[in-house]
């Protein structure tokens, strides 16, 4: 039998007898009984009620049913008000929730615990059981986010210890098949992507594309589509847009039907700005995407804002050939490092060596990942730093007999030298915060710069090096290094000045040819956004206080009497007047400064470190209404096409075997269904990363 320890009785109520006798005033009185506060929760549902001299007795609030309390000094303690409550077996709560189909949560637990359980769990703040409404759609709503989040197989709400455990959680639940999870999942996608589609039908701007190819078991291939736009906040957003199957990837044009998938799915034609690629593409693939975005967008450059590649994929694939180039040294400070932490009696003995030496740092050692090329870098910096130790590491360990020589560390120090700002660039990328196009272009020209110099170097070793690292990093610039000073010239703290700068350090008596090229391009972009059609122009109506900005023609059109505004127009049409005002409108423009004149001819602004670029064009759009649109676009323009978790892979991405076992419809509601849910929380990192920037 069930042994109950009775609990510490609760206040009692001291009742006052109506015929008390009158006390004399000479009479002293007793000090009154200090009363203890009742502190168990039982008391939230139960009164207690006298029913006879010294006797007492507990009366449910719910059913008013009475239990035995007190009988004169003997008190039954609260265990079996407890189970009343906690059990379900008060006919009252019974009958609610039957009627409403409630479930209890919250202060009472669902099964009580014996009597030995402390008192202090039931404990509650609480006045009343709060009761929550069952609703078996929310609740198949959840089980699908919960899918879709944690990326668990559809298959699982089938699994028998699944099935288990919710059943325990609430019987009254049926649980949901394999289909119907897919179409619960689908449907959350669904909603999510008319989100969406309502964001670009308001989108002011243009949208830039990357591509990311991943391979999978099965020879086909999926492509993420991610879209890079600045919504009517000007705030910057990165959305994956499609996940399409493409069952030759290998194909010239794999990557162009890709691109038109998604500008036909999301309604884009005329809103495309420039194309990311993940990997080199061969000059037919080129020339497709070329195509492509010249038909799309026939007024921006002919189809040239097509970036070549991914400068996270380009710098992992420098680093990975540099690495493989010194493979027998990199190998030797592996081991060495591993032969340490591989062992507590060995690392124990490294660290007291290390003090001894009073080697000046806290780098710790760790085994690199082979797969991330960071940690690598991570690992040979920190060797470095302890080679000392390491050199004389045989002497308390004589088990160690492969230390790296003197000039082995000499190499790898300069490996170290030479990967710092690939690894800082990359670091960059991986920020959670998707940062804007100009941040690079000062990144790049830096690591371009460094190497040109170091390959004229007399150390055989380190001008091979920086040889083979410049040959590799030239054919990103060449596709890429347009993009990235148009970023940086649209930021108003460097403009064409850093350009001329950089491009007179890298090519030197040159120079002049290559800035040219640049400053032609950028006048010929704005050109076209002159000339562009609504909403892109300056006529599209930008609010301020509530007033849209006026245009010449429109302040003419005000200005002409009511009654001549139509016979006007009918004239101008007929007499072919509309030349006319685009001829007087043309060589007004030829007399005056351009936009982006006077913004280049402009002072720089001061270099302040936490500059928000896409902050100060919302700020001075009003200045710039052309060239801020420009600028919002040309800002958006992704350099990178893989998400930050990624930026240091040294392998491609590979679609799992289990979706690439479910329907291609499927995957791809699955994996953007994840992107969208989870947006909020990256874009609210980005705007705490990215503070707007006040100008007075």
């Amino acid at each position: 039998s069930e042994m109950f320890i009775p609990e510490p009785e609760p206040e009692l109520e001291l009742e006052q007898d109506h015929e008390q006798e009158t006390t004399p005033a000479n009479v002293e009185l007793e000090p009154p009984i200090k009363r203890r506060k009742k502190k168990s929760v039982v008391w939230e549902h139960f009164t207690i009620e006298s029913v006879g001299p010294g006797c007492r007795r507990a009366y449910c609030k719910q059913c008013k049913q009475s239990f035995a309390y007190s009988t004169g000094s003997k008190v039954a303690g609260t265990s079996h008000l407890k189970r009343h409550i906690a059990k379900g077996t008060c006919p009252a709560v019974q009958r609610s929730q039957q009627q409403q189909q409630l479930i209890t949560y919250g202060s009472v637990p669902a099964k009580m615990p014996t009597s030995d359980t402390p008192r202090r769990r039931f404990r509650t703040s609480n006045s009343a059981v709060p009761f929550l409404a069952f609703d078996a759609d929310l609740c198949r709503h959840e089980i699908a986010k919960m899918i879709i989040m944690h990326d668990y197989p559809l298959h699982m709400v089938e699994h028998p210890g699944f099935l288990a455990f919710v059943r325990s959680l609430q019987p009254r639940f049926d649980m949901v098949s394999f289909n119907t999870v897919q179409g619960d999942c689908v449907a959350t996608y669904l909603k999510e992507k008319h989100n969406i589609h309502k964001v670009f039908e308001s989108l002011p701007g243009r949208v830039s594309l990357t591509l990311d190819l991943w391979s999978s078991s099965r020879t086909v291939g999926y492509m993420f589509v991610t879209g890079l736009f600045v919504d009517t906040d000007w705030k910057l957003h990165r959305k994956l847009l499609n996940v399409i199957m493409e069952p030759y990837p290998e194909s010239d044009t794999a990557f162009s039907h890709s691109v038109a998938a998604c500008l036909s799915d999301w309604n884009l034609d005329g809103k495309l700005f420039s194309v990311t690629v993940n990997q080199p593409l061969s000059d037919a693939a080129v020339d497709n995407l070329r195509a492509l975005l010249s038909v799309k967008n026939p007024m921006v450059l002919d189809g040239q804002l097509l970036v070549g590649n991914c400068l996270a994929r380009s710098l992992s694939s420098i680093v990975q050939e540099t690495l493989a180039s010194v493979h027998d040294v990199v190998k030797k400070v592996r081991d060495s490092v591993k032969y340490v932490k591989t062992s507590e009696s060995r690392e124990e003995k490294f660290v007291d060596l290390k003090d001894q030496l009073q080697v000046p740092t806290s780098t710790v050692l760790a085994i690199d990942d082979q797969t991330r090329w960071n940690t690598t870098y991570e690992m040979l910096v920190a060797a470095s730093e302890l080679k000392q130790v390491f050199s004389c590491l045989d002497t308390p360990d004589p088990d160690y007999k492969d230390a790296p020589t003197a000039e082995e560390w000499k190499r790898v120090e300069t490996l170290c030298f030479f990967l710092k700002p690939l690894f800082d660039t990359a670091s960059l990328l991986a920020t959670s915060a998707a940062p804007t196009t100009n941040a690079f272009f000062h990144e790049a020209w830096k690591i371009l710069f460094e190497l040109s110099r170091s390959s004229a170097s007399e150390d055989p070793f380190i001008g091979d090096l920086a040889k083979s690292m410049q040959e590799k990093f030239n054919r990103y610039w060449k596709g890429c290094s347009f993009v990235l000073a148009a970023g940086v010239i649209m930021d108003p703290r460097f403009k064409m000045k850093l350009v001329e700068f950089s491009f007179s350090k890298i090519y030197g008596d040159e120079a002049a040819s290559y800035v040219k090229v640049v400053d032609d391009g950028i006048h010929e972009l704005f050109q076209e956004y002159v000339t562009l059609p609504l909403p892109l122009t300056p006529a599209y109506a930008e609010e301020q206080n509530g007033a849209p900005i006026k245009t010449t023609a429109a302040v003419a059109a005000e200005a002409e009497p009511e009654g001549s505004k139509s016979s006007s127009n009918s004239n101008n049409n007929a007499s072919g007047l509309m030349d006319f005002d685009a001829y007087i409108i043309e060589t007004t423009s030829q007399l005056e400064k351009s936009e982006l004149d006077r913004y280049l001819e402009e002072s720089l602004l001061p270099r302040v470190q936490d500059f928000d670029v896409v902050g100060w064009w919302k700020i001075n759009r009003m200045n710039y209404p052309t060239l801020s649109k420009m600028a919002r676009d040309i800002l958006s323009s992704p350099v990178c096409t893989v998400c930050p978790d990624s930026v240091f892979d040294t392998t491609g991405k590979e679609m799992d075997g289990y979706r690439c076992s479910l329907r291609p419809e499927t995957v791809e509601a699955l994996v953007c269904a994840k992107d969208w849910l989870t947006a909020e929380k990256r874009d609210s990192a980005s705007a705490t990363a990215s503070p707007t920037v006040k100008m007075e």
